[in-house]
């Protein structure tokens, strides 16, 4: 196992190398200029010429990259054109929002998914089976910005002033502050931990939240946090449902289930133990690339919701042609692509015995 694992990880520098090299090259193609898309009608041929000596920009692209890499190998992804602040400072303040988005909908989405397709398989063409796809179709085939513009008009227009009533866009309600890790604890850089790290999680008020105490904060996170998650995490889950359900029918039909069965087993010990767990097998592939879109950034669900994460920070990026925020969260996304397919790998070996990853 630890053999496989190494292997995996030497295997994707390769690929982190290459995902590199072609967004650096892509995000320096593209038509436009930062100093044009920075500075607008004011950008003069003077002041760009200014500007692109500072960032570097009038190097031969082939230098350019050389700096940028040394950089990196180094820790450091170098400071935002557009905003003057050092993209690792912009992660450590907006990926822990995507990272808390995606959490809560991925657990929506495979909780529900998984139980959906569990009981539509073991009520085969029934209602209830018939019942479970319509919604599952119905989930796939709805565009996240309708689906986020509805729930935010149901939950916080009909059911306003409601017990069901919920927020529709930002983080925390007014007058809500959480405290960071370092306030209530009294942490600082003597205790070994980097400050980047502390405040990292000081921002996903989710975990900082609950492990402080703050409870009243803690429950207002979560509520803020219920409607993004559902939005972005209605497709998958249907992708999930329709994927247990066919998967699961397939180990159903095969000789060993019959062989339990035939052995006077319980139906429930028969779905649950036997055929459950090989039928998970191409269920956990598509909850891992599920994972590692969200990670990505829901532009369209952190744009309705008001919430400033790894997907709004890109699309901005992108439009004001931010070249460094471009590279930098693309680093991020690779790794944790990289990151999840390895732990999907490894799953493997745990649900099916008959794997071996040595």
């Amino acid at each position: 196992m630890t053999r496989f694992i190494i292997r995996r990880l030497l295997s994707s520098i390769p690929v982190l190398i290459g995902i590199v090299i072609l967004v650096f090259i892509l995000a320096r193609i593209i038509p436009g200029d930062p100093c044009t898309a920075t500075y607008g009608e004011k950008a003069t041929p003077e002041l760009c010429a200014q500007f692109e000596i500072r960032y570097g920009l009038d190097k031969p692209i082939y230098e350019q990259f050389v700096i940028y890499a040394g950089a990196v190998v180094q820790g450091d992804f170098g400071s935002s054109i557009r905003f003057g602040r050092p993209v690792a400072d912009i992660l450590v303040e907006r990926l822990p929002v995507t990272v808390e988005l995606t959490v809560l909908a991925l657990l929506f989405a495979s909780v529900v998914g998984v139980t959906l397709g569990l009981i539509s398989a073991t009520r085969r063409n029934s209602p209830v089976d018939v019942g479970t796809m319509i919604i599952a179709n119905l989930g796939v085939s709805t565009p996240v910005f309708v689906l986020g513009l509805l729930l935010a008009f149901i939950f916080a227009v009909l059911l306003k002033d409601t017990p069901l009533s919920l927020p529709p866009s930002g983080r925390l309600s007014p007058g809500v502050n959480v405290r960071s890790l370092v306030e209530v604890w009294g942490l600082t850089n003597v205790t070994g931990i980097p400050r980047a790290v502390l405040d990292f999680l000081s921002n996903m008020y989710v975990l900082n939240t609950l492990v402080t105490g703050q409870w009243a904060a803690l429950g207002d996170a979560l509520r803020h946090l219920v409607l993004p998650a559902i939005a972005v995490g209605t497709i998958p889950l249907a992708i999930i449902a329709r994927m247990t359900r066919s998967s699961l029918l397939e180990v159903l039909g095969l000789d060993y289930v019959r062989t339990a069965r035939a052995k006077g087993l319980k139906e429930r010990s028969v779905v649950i133990r036997h055929g459950m767990r090989n039928a998970l097998l191409p269920v956990v592939t598509v909850i891992g690339l599920s994972l590692g879109a969200f990670l990505s950034g829901a532009i369209l669900t952190e744009t309705i919701f008001n919430l400033t994460g790894m997907g709004k920070t890109l699309f901005e990026a992108v439009e004001g042609r931010d070249y460094i925020v471009i590279q930098g969260v693309t680093i991020v996304v690779a790794v944790a692509y990289l990151l999840v397919n390895l732990i999907v790998d490894v799953s493997y070996a745990f649900l099916d015995p008959r794997i071996r990853l040595s």
